[in-house]
């Protein structure tokens, strides 16, 4: 029910509605509105669209009839729309009910002219579903709640009024709602009384409920492996570096001039991090490898953001590139260390000019239509919409973006040599330092 469904207030909200119509139609028909046919949850992976319609089933008390967009596809011509046909059938004669269509865009994909044009066991099965779905008499109370993660590649005849009529989205949860999907799934899970639901929450942004699941489900394994009883702020904590980097590598020794550069690369990160006044605060700095970094230094917000200025992402250029800087100012050469730091850099360079906007030579203008090619299969490539000229100083405007925030971080280490110096000696003794150690070293 939706007892179980933590956060996603407004999706709740307006599948509650469902549920009335599923229990009490009168008092909708009386009034003359129509109960809604199709509601289509959208959103990325792992928010919950499945736990949802399950919920929504629970509570209204009625019968769920559970199916994959891929299911329908087989390698007979026609069984597809004749399981449409059986599984409508079904429904109806279990009515009032809900049908649940998972992962609709395995179906439900744009018809086009398609390579090969191989598509048509899908595009019947599509067509199925839309006959289905327009073929509903007001009377019967069959709802069809539909998922995906890929709505842009939906046919537009999904989508009008009379079949999906209502599009319910699921953001990734905010602070306050990941704690209170953290506290559902703590339920069973014996804590320290030390663990504070909320520090973890702050810890991690940008997580789906999905992830905050395995993220408690791996910070009680790690109680085991340690043979506690119960699970321990560390335990939550190092979990969550776990499921955003990967495990720790403990056998990767690095010699002492690895380690040694290392160590200077994550405190230039850090050093500019913290001293550009738009930058996330850091939270860690570590040189432990992990997945696939050789170190690595953590930053997020103190609150959730939905929105980014320029300066904040000219700030982030900045300390993408200071590990590099640092390399080259204090050993007088550069590494392969660097690598992942100068292609996020590169690609969000390119973000900043082609489509934010935020370049002042090309001014507030997108480049690159992302129109996937029906005719190829879609998303083979992006069709350029700009000539050789422009082309050109799309490449200039980024490399500009790029020295300018080089020059940034360049002059900070420069200026902070004796900060640099003291974070990474500390890191070469410690390995790690958390917020309040690396602070207190800048003091």
């Amino acid at each position: 029910t939706f007892k179980d469904v933590a956060g996603a207030k407004e999706a709740k909200e307006e599948l509650e509605e469902i549920v009335e119509f599923l229990r009490n139609p009168k008092k909708f028909t009386s009034l003359g509105a129509q109960i809604p046919k199709g509601v289509l949850l959208v959103g990325p992976p792992g928010t919950g669209k499945t736990l949802l319609a399950r919920a929504v089933a629970g509570q209204a008390n009625a019968p769920f009839f559970h199916i994959s967009g891929s299911e329908f596809v087989e390698m007979f011509v026609g069984v597809g729309a004749s399981r449409v046909r059986d599984l409508f059938k079904k429904a109806k004669k279990a009515a009032p009910c809900i049908v649940f269509i998972d992962e609709i865009d395995a179906v439900g994909r744009q018809r086009g002219a398609g390579l090969g044009g191989s598509h048509d066991e899908r595009e019947q099965t599509l067509n199925q579903i839309l006959v289905e779905m327009d073929g509903f008499d007001i009377s019967t109370n069959v709802i069809v709640i539909a998922a995906t993660n890929r709505p842009d590649v939906l046919d537009p005849a999904l989508l009008r009024p009379g079949r999906f009529d209502r599009r319910v989205v699921l953001d990734l949860p905010s602070l306050n709602d990941r704690e209170e999907i953290l506290k559902v799934h703590a339920k069973g899970k014996p804590f320290d009384s030390s663990v504070k639901l909320r520090t973890l929450a702050e810890r991690t942004p940008g997580f789906s409920g999905a992830d905050l699941a395995n993220l408690l489900n791996e910070a009680a394994i790690l109680a085991a492996r340690k043979n506690r009883k119960q699970i321990a702020v560390e335990d939550g904590l190092e979990s969550i570096e776990k499921v955003m980097l990967g495990p720790e590598r403990k056998s990767h020794v690095l010699n002492k001039r690895e380690k040694e550069i290392t160590a200077y690369h994550e405190a230039g990160h850090a050093l500019v991090a913290h001293i550009l006044p738009k930058s996330d605060p850091v939270r860690k700095v570590s040189i432990v490898a992990r997945g696939q970094a050789g170190g690595y230094t953590l930053k997020y917000p103190l609150e959730d953001r939905f929105m980014h200025s320029k300066a904040e992402f000219i700030d982030d250029l900045a300390v993408l590139l200071a590990g590099h800087a640092t390399e080259k100012e204090v050993f007088k050469d550069i590494t392969t260390g660097a690598n992942s730091d100068l292609k996020h850099a590169t690609a969000l360079a390119r973000k900043l000019v082609t489509e934010y906007g935020m370049s002042e030579t090309l001014g507030p203008q997108t480049f690159g239509k992302k129109e996937e090619l029906v005719f190829l299969g879609r998303e083979i490539s992006e069709q350029r919409d700009y000539g050789e000229k422009v082309a050109t100083m799309i490449d200039q405007e980024v490399s500009k973006f790029l020295k300018k925030a080089y020059v940034t971080a360049q002059e900070i280490i420069r200026k902070e040599r004796l900060s640099l110096d003291k974070i990474a000696k500390t890191l070469i003794e410690k390995e790690t330092l958390e917020q309040k150690e690396f602070e207190a070293l800048l003091k």
